[in-house]
C-alpha cells in the first residue's frame, strides 16, 4: 500500500517524506471510505496506475451522491398521504415481496428481514401464501431503504416508521435531516482522503 521502504547500510528501515505522505494519505482514505477501497486505492497509487484510483474514488463519490438524492426524494415521498406512482411504477395494495424489492430498491431478503423484526407486516395471499405488501406497507420499506446506510439500528427504525404511521412529519424530517448531516460529513472525510493523495 505504501512505496517500498529503502533500508540503511545498517539494514534499518529508511522513511522518506514519500513515505509519510503515504502514511497521511492512507489514515485520512480510511476514514471517508471503507477500508477495502482505501487499500485498492492505495495499492494502485503504488503501481502508479493514478487514474484508476481516481476512478475508484469518483465510484465512491457517484454513491454518495445517489443515496443524498434517494434520501431527498423519499423525504417528499413521505408528505404524500398516499401514492400511486413510484419512479415511474404502479404502485397497488396488493404487491409481491418481488415487486416491493424492485420499487424500493432493495433485495427481497431485507424486506424478510425487516419484516421478521416487526418493522413491517405483509399480509398473506389465501390462495398461495405469498406476501402481498400494501403501499402503506411499500412506504415504510422506501423509508427504510433509505435509511438504512446512514446507521439507524433496529429500535431507530422503529420509532421513525411509529412517526411515519401518526403522520409525525417533525420527527421524521428530522431523522431524514440526521441522515443527509451523516452523508455531508461522510463527503467530507472523503474530501480530506483526496486532498491527502
Amino acid at each position: 500500500m505504501v512505496p517500498d521502504v529503502p533500508r540503511t547500510a545498517s539494514n534499518r528501515r529508511y522513511y522518506t517524506p514519500l513515505h509519510v505522505q503515504a502514511f497521511l494519505a492512507l489514515r485520512s482514505l480510511i476514514q471517508g471510505f471503507e477500508l477495502p477501497v482505501a487499500y485498492d486505492v492505495m495499492g494502485l497509487l503504488k503501481k502508479g496506475h493514478v487514474e484508476q484510483a481516481l476512478w475508484m474514488i469518483n465510484l465512491q463519490q457517484y454513491s454518495i451522491q445517489a443515496e443524498k438524492q434517494r434520501v431527498e426524494e423519499v423525504m417528499s415521498l413521505i408528505h404524500q398521504t398516499g401514492f400511486s406512482m413510484y419512479r415511474n411504477i404502479q404502485v397497488t395494495d396488493e404487491m409481491k415481496i418481488g415487486e416491493a424489492a424492485v420499487i424500493a430498491g432493495v433485495n427481497p431478503s431485507a424486506i424478510r428481514h425487516w419484516e421478521k423484526e416487526g418493522l413491517i407486516r405483509a399480509k398473506r395471499n389465501p390462495e398461495n401464501g405469498y406476501r402481498v405488501f400494501t403501499s402503506r406497507e411499500l412506504k415504510k420499506i422506501i423509508v427504510l431503504s433509505s435509511l438504512r446506510i446512514t446507521v439507524f439500528f433496529i429500535e431507530g427504525m422503529k420509532q421513525l416508521l411509529e412517526a411515519l404511521e401518526a403522520h409525525d412529519l417533525t420527527t421524521i424530517e428530522r431523522s431524514f435531516k440526521m441522515a443527509l448531516q451523516k452523508l455531508n460529513e461522510q463527503l467530507e472525510k472523503q474530501m480530506n482522503g483526496i486532498s491527502e493523495m
